[in-house]
Parts: structure tokens; C-alpha cells; sequence
């Protein structure tokens, strides 16, 4: 029994670990992926539309998704590195693209900036990804779901606010309500993350749209 046994508890660690470092190397593949489309993405948008095919809302709700896909048999840290790597993909397939297939991305201020927000980002929406989908209960559903929608919470302000940017601001306001509305599981849900949503767009907009103003003031 036990040399019958012995190829098998060896196969398995093996296997798993396989089929981890290929989830991984999906997520940054489709990372890599959409950074080169949302480079491409700006010059296809007409007028501000442009602005959302970068904006900090998209790339982070990427992240979510990698979360959310790898929450069916991924744990919650491989959700977090899930989201870091494609965060990171994205940011590298981005300024990759503008580097080597347009004039030059200029500065390394931003892609580095960019480049450790997606390290603090990534894992931060890949967990709430997996909260949304496998949350052990009705709190974490609801935190993953409201800090998606905050994401685009804070693009709304910044259009409306900073930018006046009416229809943009009015997309990114009108997916912020339609998030809870749509992914929550229940009326009760839906109600708890679309007022749970509320703070963290406002703590968004101050953590990364204020200080990316200073920055590029």
C-alpha cells in the first residue's frame, strides 16, 4: 500500500502547484492584454471619452475580476496575488505599448507611481473579488462589491467635480448604482453596498485622486 500510495501524494502537490503558476500566468498575461488595449483604447474613444480607458476605475476593477474568476478554487491569497499581477500586467503592458509602439511614454515618474499603486491596488481588489463571489458571509460580499463600486464612485467626482466632464461622469456615477444593484445577492445586500459604497468613494478620491493631482501639479 505504502508504494502504491507514495506517486500520488506526490502528484498531487504537483498538479496543484501547475495549475496555480497557470492561473497566475493568465492573470498577467490578461494583464499585459489589456494594457496595450487601453493604450490603444484612447486613441479609439472620441474626445474625454478617452479618459476612462486609463483611469484608475478600470484598471483596478480588472484586479477585481482576476479575483473574482480565481475565487472558485483559488485561496485569498492567491486571489490577492491574482490581482497584483494583473494590476502590475497592465500597468506594464500599457507603458510597454506607449514606449516601444507609440512616441515614447516620457517620464518614468508615472509608470513607476502607477506601478506601486497596482502593487497596493492589485491585491486589495483581488481579495475583494474573492470576498464577492466566496465571502463567508453577508460583510465580506458586501465590502468587495461596495469597494468596486467606490472605484467608480471616485471617477464620478473627479469628472463632475474636477474635470466637468458631465457624461462621463454621469457612466461612471450610473455604474457605481448599477455594482450593488445588479451583483448583490439580496434587496438587503444591495441596499448595505450601495450606502457602504458611498465612504469609499469618498476615502478613494482623497487617497489616490488628491494626491495624483499634487503629482502631476
Amino acid at each position: 500500500m505504502a508504494t502504491t500510495n507514495a506517486p500520488q501524494q506526490l502528484t498531487e502537490p504537483s498538479s496543484a502547484t501547475s495549475r496555480r503558476g497557470a492561473a497566475l500566468a493568465a492573470a498577467t498575461a490578461g494583464g499585459l492584454l489589456l494594457g496595450v488595449l487601453t493604450n490603444l483604447a484612447q486613441g479609439w474613444l472620441p474626445g474625454a471619452w478617452n479618459q476612462l480607458a486609463n483611469s484608475g476605475a478600470i484598471w483596478s476593477a480588472s484586479a477585481f475580476i482576476a479575483g473574482a474568476l480565481l475565487a472558485r478554487r483559488k485561496t485569498l491569497i492567491q486571489a490577492a496575488v491574482g490581482g497584483l499581477v494583473t494590476e502590475a500586467g497592465l500597468v506594464v503592458g500599457y507603458y510597454g505599448y506607449a514606449e516601444f509602439g507609440r512616441e515614447g511614454m516620457g517620464s518614468p515618474v508615472f509608470p513607476l507611481v502607477w506601478l506601486a499603486m497596482a502593487c497596493v491596488a492589485g491585491p486589495l481588489f483581488g481579495i475583494a473579488g474573492h470576498w464577492s463571489q466566496r465571502g463567508k458571509d453577508a460583510r465580506r460580499r458586501v465590502i468587495g462589491l461596495a469597494a468596486l463600486a467606490g472605484l467608480f464612485g471616485m471617477e464620478g467626482i473627479m469628472y463632475a467635480w474636477d474635470l466637468h466632464y458631465t457624461p462621463q461622469a454621469a457612466a461612471c456615477f450610473a455604474a457605481f448604482a448599477l455594482i450593488p444593484l445588479l451583483m448583490a445577492r439580496t434587496h438587503r445586500e444591495r441596499a448595505l453596498t450601495l450606502a457602504a459604497a458611498v465612504p469609499f468613494a469618498l476615502l478613494a478620491y482623497s487617497v489616490v485622486i488628491l494626491p495624483l493631482q499634487a503629482v502631476s501639479s
